[in-house]
């Protein structure tokens, strides 16, 4: 067998996942710091600490390990990952606090505890949404010399593109807009990809972004990678729409069945179970081809390779 493969087939995904989620959970609670004024600190860390899935910090850590292995600036790459990785959950954290809310999705339960809304007020719960939105920016920008300005000019420029209205916001609007209404698969694709698929795309792209040799931006490498993120981006959704009608709100740790409810457009609603599932298989297969064509060696992109199969089957 080559020695390549014998090494991904080998490949451990949760002592490498428990190890990078140590360094992630250590830095958000430090960062996250508890002493933001009248209670404010104390609804942001509820918001982003103890819970979560934390796939999108995992894949930031994945890429950056993938285009880096051999990198002699190691370490200012490590820093730049994850305080990357920590940013991108805190975005994602922030979304959740506020698509939960009575004028958005109107949610009692999130990562199998009450909502921030619930917990701390709705107007506690905006601010919180609005400090840790602000917080990720403020990692990406340290002034102690860890990061080069250029590479905090791109994580940023990423990072705020994937938020903004032509990713996860406008998204959430398409979603909005679209309860009770009958889309296409190719316009509930479209709502999708900047829904949820812009900000994981954005993860792995800011993991390869943390290394400061030219030769971890090359076009071939960053376009299939980018290739790669967006078929996790949509897995990750069609396995989400098929849990939320396959699996119980204990499970979940959200409420089970509230798309459909809702009269929301899911993959399940327009697809079927059974088609759906294929569907998420085959954005399996398009992930890894991806990484194939990437020319990085695939001894380096294993954990890519475990997390793209994590996002699939998940729930199984």
């Amino acid at each position: 067998m080559d020695a390549s493969v014998s090494a991904v087939l080998a490949f451990d995904l949760p002592a490498w996942t428990a190890v990078q989620l140590e360094r992630v959970e250590d830095a958000l609670s430090k960062w996250v710091a508890p002493d933001a004024p009248a209670g404010l600190g104390d609804a942001m860390r509820y918001a982003v600490l103890d819970g979560g899935k934390r796939l999108r910090p995992l894949l930031v850590l994945a890429a950056a390990e993938a285009v880096s292995a051999q990198a002699p600036l190691r370490a200012r790459t490590d820093e730049a990952a994850l305080r990357s990785a920590c940013a991108v959950e805190l975005i994602h954290a922030y979304s959740l606090v506020h698509d939960d809310m009575p004028c958005m999705d109107n949610d009692v339960l999130r990562r199998g505890k009450p909502t921030v809304h619930v917990k701390f007020g709705e107007a506690q719960a905006l601010l919180a949404g609005d400090a840790l939105q602000a917080l990720a920016f403020e990692l990406l920008t340290p002034d102690d010399g860890c990061m080069s300005a250029s590479v905090q000019a791109m994580l940023c420029r990423l990072l705020a593109r994937a938020a903004g209205h032509d990713g996860m916001a406008g998204g959430q609007a398409i979603d909005l807009a679209s309860v009770g209404v009958t889309l296409t698969e190719d316009q509930l694709r479209r709502m999708h990809r900047l829904k949820t698929g812009a900000l994981l795309r954005a993860s792995v792209l800011m993991g390869a972004a943390c290394d400061e040799r030219s030769a971890a931006r090359e076009p071939g490498v960053v376009e299939a990678l980018a290739r790669y993120g967006d078929a996790v981006g949509l897995a990750f959704q069609v396995v989400d729409d098929i849990l939320d009608v396959t699996t119980d709100t204990a499970t979940l740790g959200k409420t089970a069945g509230k798309d459909a409810a809702a009269a929301k457009p899911t993959y399940v609603s327009l697809l079927g179970l059974d088609r759906a599932a294929a569907y998420a298989t085959s954005l399996h297969a398009q992930a890894l081809s991806a990484l194939d064509a990437s020319g990085l060696p695939e001894r380096e992109t294993q954990a890519l390779r475990a997390l793209a199969a994590m996002v699939v089957h998940r729930g199984k």
